[in-house]
């Protein structure tokens, strides 16, 4: 269960088109927007609403969402935190599933808890997520029981409300921290006036332990009710038999005739501005908000629609300039953001302005940001930045347009829970993409330049401040921040302007190679030997109409290097990065990108180096462009290398005061047995960097691409593919150098490692246990480690926090890894009171025991079975999985081919004894470490 955040959000809408050559006849704007009619939409007498829409992204699979519209701002002065409570219990016994019947049903069908089955409480409403397979009439039936007994069968059983008083008190626990207590400093300034302030969905301490079945029913009884709930479906099935599952299960559920009113709380107008300055001495860095709390506006009408493409129009120009002076050295921020979006309440939907800055320099970035908005209200944006914005914006809209029938289920049902809750229009991608052509050809210039006018206002606004308390550095004051406004007001401010190159992304190619011999590998992936020597590795698929997935990889790595200039290599694609690639810097490639959906990057890991990209089938060719830039187009910007350096300074001073960081430096270097690599990263360790050093690093491990292989998958058309390789892969320089990693890492400390770290003032604890070993690298291996993973957590959700409530969220994560060492690594980790730390622990070794002693339940089999059979029929339809699983398998020199079929069999053959045999083998309880985080003082 998650608490949805308060803070600002970025108003993002993904979504796609082109502009035709003819102008388009205009739209009437006062017409309101459709419902995409593939969506049915309907109302049952009690007042209940269901969508419902078929859709085949993944198959077999749908996604069910019960929405209520009651979370935390319902609650009364003595309900605090029961909103929250109510969707805890309602995972703990309900009419159909008594206690935790539930939890062992959804698992025992391949839905794991948390990954899958999720819920939400906010300030507005609670959503239940609830994914399945639909493979069987059955599991439908039981499906829509569950969201039945969500909203009307709860029992609030005595022993299982007391149980998960400890689980949401581990909860509450979690998010305790510098934030969280800034978060109490700033809150009731922020809103203030506002019922919001006091409703902080968590609740309180007092008020979650003190929470019984007597004060969980009022609530429960109230709020959820039909006429504040929808259904949701979206998935592979027959909606008219889902329709009928909806009405067979909801339509029978009495509408309340003495319910409380559902309220909706304002957040009052301010006329001078709301300031609020929180600090704290474990915050690691300092931030300012800007809010200007605007009303919501109407999003009904093909007018209201056109005003939000200039919004996202504007907001990427803005944004644009923002990133532009981010990248200057002595910028007056290190990274800055402008958004229209939500806040708290659905009244509002104010416009923020962000920015991280370096400490004690809250009024100058504040400063910056009004003087850049200024800018834009006095001398408008430039053409040229409207024409790129346009770009992009249908570029996106095309994107989503052809994915239409590709998109997944959940992302439709989070689409119509924002329609049921907040109203937001849902006319469908195909009718969006079709407006869009139409109207972005009528924006002009002057009515994107009239958004900055209408969005800052001098009444409304809201400054928010969060920074570390620490010794010489003087935390803003309300005064100081209201004499930022003014200088703003009153400096003089030129109008931008920018000088685009019109030279061609790449401009002198080296002489196009060949390919020179073609195979097939088997599981429909084909093998191209190219003449400089290289290898090419494609899988084509239809999971995604525009997408094409690519990656490389060579041997070496920062293993080449000796320690001496080990600090330089590890930063050296960054520092490349950042300086962008052949004739431009970072900023005027991202100009010249416009309107592309391509993307290439480098890396240089420990023992290998090599790029990532992605693409959109029509943009392929830019891709393969970037990734010969990678290989021969790598700069160094002087000026970039700067402000990067400058923003780690801040960003290192403080990350001391961290409790999680201290913990996690002392892991590294503990498991790392303190070797000169396991060291964590100072100020001091990042000193030693040498730009130009790290430039001529880079270029020695992308000097010769003669033992490099490169893998697209996706919907990659070869014989389009092909020329393009020739010109921009198989060109690349090779000289015949063959590289053999190096080992330099000693591997981790054997026998039992203990280590306790007292950091921090929260009455808090985390716990890490790590088993570490020899393995052998083979799909074998890797599937017992799944089989093992999956048993593990499944024992450790219904120990540590279902039977004893002494942890929110445990967690088990693990494999074998075949570089530097074949080695093995399994981690166990939660949070909990420090009193409960070696009690946690004694139960998580003694499930280890039970597990190496007796193996699995025949129940529990069948779980981890179904669990990994479910996973992997999604895997299965992601370019994702298909590309590490080539990589992984190419990199260990397995058989490629070999993906499915010796999968699938290795699964139907998983016995109790294969599990009980990898936790003997896997988790040593002679060899392992156990790091534990407490605070510094009882």
């Amino acid at each position: 269960m998650t608490l949805s955040r308060i803070l600002p959000i970025a108003f993002v809408v993904a979504i796609s088109a082109t502009l035709s050559a003819q102008q388009p006849a205009p739209a009437d704007l006062s017409a309101r927007l459709p419902v995409d009619p593939k969506i049915k939409i309907g109302t049952l007498p009690n007042g209940l609403r269901y969508y419902i829409k078929k859709n085949l992204k993944p198959e077999k699979r749908a996604e069910l969402r019960l929405a209520v519209n009651a979370g935390s701002i319902l609650e009364k002065d003595n309900q605090l935190g029961l909103a929250h409570f109510v969707e805890h219990t309602a995972f703990n016994g309900t009419r159909h599933f008594p206690k935790n019947e539930l939890l062992q049903y959804l698992q025992s069908i391949g839905v794991r808890f948390g990954a899958d089955l999720n819920a939400y409480t906010s300030f507005d409403e609670t959503v239940y997520i609830l994914p399945i397979p639909t493979d069987t009439a059955r599991i439908i039936e039981q499906a829509f029981t569950i969201l039945e007994d969500w909203a009307t069968g709860q029992v609030f059983d005595s022993a299982e409300v007391s149980s998960e008083r400890g689980v949401v008190h581990e909860e509450w626990r979690l998010h305790k921290g510098a934030g969280d207590r800034m978060l109490t400093q700033y809150l009731p300034i922020a809103l203030k006036g506002s019922l919001y302030a006091k409703r902080w969905p968590i609740g309180t301490e007092a008020s979650i332990m003190s929470a019984t079945p007597a004060r969980l029913r009022p609530f429960y009884k109230d709020w959820y009710r039909p006429d504040l709930m929808a259904v949701v479906a979206v998935g592979d099935f027959d909606p008219a038999e889902i329709e009928a599952q909806i009405k067979k299960h909801f339509a029978g559920i009495p509408r309340s005739r003495s319910a409380p009113k559902r309220i909706t709380p304002s957040v009052p107008p301010n006329a001078r501005p709301l300031i609020a300055i929180a600090s704290d001495k474990e915050a690691t860095s300092t931030s300012v908000s800007l809010l200007f709390k605007l009303p919501r506006d109407s999003s009904n009408t093909v007018g209201d629609y056109r005003r939000l493409l200039m919004e996202q129009l504007y907001l990427e120009i803005f944004n644009s300039r923002l990133s532009e002076i981010a990248q200057k050295p002595d910028a007056p921020f290190i990274g800055a953001g402008a958004s229209r979006g939500s806040f708290v309440g659905r009244e509002l939907q104010p416009f923020s302005l962000d920015a991280a800055v370096k400490d004690g320099g809250v009024e100058r970035g504040l400063e910056a940001l009004l003087v850049e908005a200024r800018r834009v209200d006095q001398f408008g944006l430039l053409q040229s930045e409207l024409d790129r914005a346009k770009a992009d914006l249908l570029r996106s809209y095309e994107q989503a347009n052809a994915e239409r029938e590709k998109s997944p289920s959940s992302s439709y049902a989070a689409e119509y829970i924002r329609n049921f809750l907040e109203g937001e229009a849902i006319p469908g991608i195909e009718y969006e993409y079709a407006i869009t052509q139409r109207l972005l050809p009528t924006i002009t210039l002057a009515d994107v330049n009239r958004m900055a006018a209408r969005w800052i206002t001098d009444s409304n606004r809201v400054v928010i401040v969060e920074a570390p308390i620490k010794p010489g550095v003087m935390l803003p004051t309300e005064s100081s921040i209201l004499a930022a406004f003014d200088r703003a007001a009153k400096a003089p401010v030129v109008a931008y302007a920018e000088n685009v190159s019109s030279d061609a992304l790449v401009d002198a190619l080296r002489p196009a190679g060949r390919v020179v011999s073609n195979r097939g590998l088997g599981a429909g992936i084909t093998e191209w030997k190219l003449s400089n020597g290289a290898r090419v590795l494609i899988k084509p698929t239809d999971f995604k109409a525009d997408e094409i997935l690519f990656g490389a990889y060579s041997t070496g790595g920062t293993s080449m290097v000796p320690d001496s200039n080990y600090m330089s290599s590890l930063f050296a694609s960054q520092i490349v990065g950042l300086s962008g690639l052949g004739k431009f810097d970072r900023v005027e490639l991202g100009k010249k990108l416009a309107g592309k959906a391509a993307f290439a990057a480098a890396y240089i890991g420990e023992m290998m180096e090599g790029l990532n990209g992605s693409a959109s089938p029509k943009d392929l060719e830019t891709m393969l462009q970037l990734a010969y830039l990678d290989f021969t187009g790598a700069r160094l910007d002087p000026s970039a290398w700067a402000a990067f350096r400058a923003n780690a300074a801040t960003v290192l001073a403080n990350r001391g005061a961290s409790p999680e960081a201290v913990f996690s430096d002392t892991m590294q270097v503990t498991m790392g047995q303190h070797a000169f690599r396991a060291r964590p990263l100072t100020q001091a360790t990042f000193d030693e960097i040498n730009a130009e050093r790290a430039l001529a690093l880079y270029k020695d491990r992308f000097a010769d691409a003669g033992d490099f292989t490169f893998v697209f998958v996706g919907n990659v058309d070869t014989t389009t593919l092909e020329p393009m390789v020739e010109r921009y892969l198989a060109s690349l320089p090779a000289s015949g150098r063959v590289d053999s990693a190096k080992v330099r890492s000693p591997g981790a400390p054997k026998g039992v490692v203990q280590a306790t770290v007292k950091k921090g003032v929260e009455n808090k604890a985390t716990t890490v246990i790590v088993f570490t070993g020899p393995c052998v690298f083979s799909p074998e291996t890797r599937f017992a480690f799944r089989a093992l993973v999956d048993e593990l957590q499944i024992r450790l959700i219904e120990s540590l926090r279902e039977k004893l409530g002494g942890t929110y969220s445990p967690n088990v994560s693990g494999g074998c890894s075949p570089k530097p060492k074949e080695e093995y690594g399994v981690r166990v980790s939660y949070g909990s009171s420090p009193e409960n730390v070696e009690t946690l622990t004694k139960s998580a070794f003694a499930l280890i025991d039970s597990l190496q002693t007796q193996g699995p339940t025949a129940v529990d089999l069948e779980k981890v079975r179904e669990q990994i059979i479910r996973e992997h029929e999604l895997e299965l339809k992601q370019n994702q999985y298909w590309l590490s699983a080539i990589q992984t398998r190419d990199q260990a020199g397995e058989d490629i081919g070999g993906v499915v079929g010796p999968y699938d069999e290795m699964v139907r053959r998983l016995t109790a004894a294969q599990i009980q045999e990898a936790a003997r083998k896997y988790l040593n309880v002679a060899n392992y470490a156990r790091f534990v985080l407490l605070p510094e003082k009882p």
